[in-house]
């Protein structure tokens, strides 16, 4: 990956050659230290899908969300996100699969990770190609992608790839596990990725309905 222009505490990066027109992956990171073992592994499952699509361009964006948390609460309060939060909100939306990673919290995602995606239109990840990703300190929460994390984004209609990855604090230390899970995900979500045109058919939200007549059906021919 080569890096390019910083974008919420992220960047957005290219890979491989042009062809069928490049594809926008954004990256959801939930961490909330900094450095952040939630961060690494959304660096490597990056990576690892970058890879995976080689031949195609893909551009990156990042979301760091501790970094956009007090406009996210801002937002719950207020109905309005500040224009920082609309640039991650739409980078997001506006992609053509997206990385979501969060740290597990007493079983399940954190506060943090959920009042982001609370603020996200309920309709605006229907298709969407998503892998899913955690971390943790124990083993034992490893169940929680599929409890928690898979439901939230079935009820979105997203498009959840069948493997998710996470990773406790042994993980790190013996690769051979961790590293085939992400090179199965990042492939998995690479292949839904290579054929998706959701950047290309994001529709104005301002734009009339197909048929619409501004006197109803008086002024129907």
């Amino acid at each position: 990956m080569t890096a390019g222009r910083d974008e919420f505490s992220g960047e957005t990066n290219s890979g491989g050659g042009h062809r069928g027109g490049a594809r926008k992956l954004a990256v959801v990171a939930a961490g909330l230290s900094q450095p952040s073992s939630t961060r690494l592994l959304a660096d490597r499952l990056t990576e690892a899908t970058v890879r995976a699509l080689e031949g195609i361009e893909v551009e990156v964006t990042v979301v760091e969300l501790r970094d956009v948390a007090q406009d996210v609460t801002n937002n719950l309060l207020t109905g309005f996100p500040s224009p920082r939060l609309d640039a991650a909100i739409q980078a997001v939306t506006g992609a053509d699969g997206l990385i979501a990673v969060t740290p597990i919290f007493t079983t399940s995602y954190s506060g943090l990770f959920k009042s982001f995606i609370d603020v996200l239109d309920p309709q605006s990840l229907a298709g969407m190609p998503v892998l899913l990703g955690a971390t943790g300190g124990t083993e034992r929460h490893s169940l929680a992608i599929d409890y928690a994390m898979r439901p939230m984004f079935s009820y979105l209609h997203a498009v959840a790839v069948p493997t998710g990855v996470y990773a406790a604090s042994a993980d790190w230390g013996s690769e051979g596990g961790l590293s085939d899970r992400i090179e199965r995900a990042a492939s998995e979500l690479a292949a839904l990725v290579r054929v998706s045109d959701r950047s290309q058919q994001m529709r104005d939200p301002f734009a009339l309905p197909e048929g619409f007549s501004p006197v109803g059906g008086y002024g129907a021919q």
